[in-house]
């Protein structure tokens, strides 16, 4: 099928969302090889370079079968924000688009799409002492002090994300408000676009069977082997290690669990965090749901009349 050819001012953007192993990249493939499409993750972890295993990248067949971005932007030890996200993210659609082809955005991290497409409210100045106070708290404590501030956030932001719950606290008490309130206010929102977002949404049993499995074989794969060399390179405390499959596998090398115990707490971990996506995600009213796995040939037909329909009717 020849690639979709949008008026200049407004070319078509497609954003496939859902929670962890619900097959957005499998789903982005297709569409992109179909519709002569560039791939733009949307994934706070893929970002970095060196995390291979715990992160579900895009294999290196698959970048080579279709261009990504947004992929092994920087080191774990460099400092990488939704801000920053955003801007990366933007210049790469804009190339994208200018190249007359289809951009794709694909992930499950909500902070960074909505920063993405929503824009970033002004958020205040560090405060270093602050700061410097709530990192010496344990996660769990941050967690229950940002609950009582703002029980929306805490419920979008993991218990054991300690910078993301440092943040929030802190621009809370800053501002004086909720960081959710904050979140509505004096945005940047894409524009010159005509966005189609998508959403998987497959069968929560078979979801959670799925994310179990993709759990277990990140650790069968090497996943403690691969945060040796992390820890060994850039210490344990090095932020991205906080992040799921890789703080277990840390664990692990402390001696506080056993690597069954890492593989159990990881599983949980990843079937809650897919639980707040869904949660962070329905409040986007304009996700059309797609209620199976992107890999299942019946939801690829759905998402590509989609956009068919789409640019038919613009």
């Amino acid at each position: 099928m020849a690639p979709l050819v949008a008026e200049p001012q407004a070319p078509p953007l497609l954003v496939l969302a859902g929670p962890t192993a619900s097959g957005k990249t499998s789903l982005a493939l297709t569409l992109a090889e179909r519709f002569s499409g560039e791939i733009v993750s949307c994934d706070s972890v893929a970002i970095y370079r060196g995390m291979e295993i715990g992160t579900a990248k895009p294999s290196l067949a698959d970048r080579a079968r279709v261009p990504h971005h947004m992929v092994d932007v920087v080191w774990p030890d460099e400092p990488f924000s939704a801000g920053d996200y955003s801007r990366l993210a933007r210049e790469a659609i804009l190339g994208i688009a200018q190249r007359g082809r289809l951009p794709i955005v694909a992930g499950g991290t909500g902070l960074y799409l909505r920063a993405l497409l929503d824009g970033l409210f002004p958020a205040p100045e560090p405060n270093q002492p602050l700061r410097a106070k709530l990192r010496r708290r344990p996660a769990a404590h941050l967690h229950r002090i940002l609950t009582r501030l703002d029980p929306a956030a805490a419920r979008l932001i993991h218990a054991n994300d300690k910078p993301k719950l440092v943040r929030a606290i802190e621009v809370t008490l800053a501002a004086r408000q909720p960081i959710t309130r904050q979140w509505q206010q004096g945005r940047d929102p894409l524009t010159g676009f005509r966005i189609l977002r998508l959403g998987l949404n497959p069968p929560r049993a078979e979801l959670y069977a799925r994310i179990d499995r993709r759990a277990a074989a990140m650790f069968d794969a090497g996943l403690v082997e691969e945060t040796t060399q992390l820890v060994e390179r850039y210490g344990f405390e090095c932020r991205p290690l906080t992040s799921l499959g890789y703080a277990q596998a840390v664990a692990v090398l402390r001696g506080e669990i056993t690597l069954d115990e890492a593989v159990a707490q990881s599983q949980q971990g990843h079937r809650n965090y897919a639980k707040r996506q869904l949660t962070w995600f329905r409040k986007d009213t304009h996700l059309h749901w797609l209620p199976g796995f992107g890999a299942d040939p019946d939801i690829q037909a759905q998402a590509a009349t989609k956009l068919i329909e789409q640019e038919l009717s613009s």
